[in-house]
């Protein structure tokens, strides 16, 4: 993770105490590569980092305290966000 994905892992876990580190961590990974497709596929220069990391951000800041909702209505990402017994945080 890079700086910017930290700071943001930082302030999901703030604001979401639902959430484990990996499974925070994936979802800033998630968020963060959504975006960057989202605007490739739009055709868009790519602005950076910076960019990225405000979009994301704002969506932690409006959705971050329900995200551990989302899999109950989404089974699609379930894999993608369980917790791995296996693993530590």
């Amino acid at each position: 993770m890079n700086e910017f994905q930290n700071k943001l892992l930082n302030r999901l876990l703030e604001i979401n105490d639902q959430l484990s580190v990996h499974i925070a961590r994936t979802w800033i990974e998630l968020l963060w590569e959504d975006f960057e497709a989202t605007y490739a596929k739009a055709g868009k220069k790519y602005q950076g980092e910076e960019m990225t990391a405000k979009v994301v951000s704002q969506w932690i800041e409006n959705h971050g305290a329900k995200l551990h909702e989302f899999i109950a209505k989404n089974p699609k990402y379930k894999h993608l966000l369980e917790e791995d017994k296996n693993k530590m945080n």
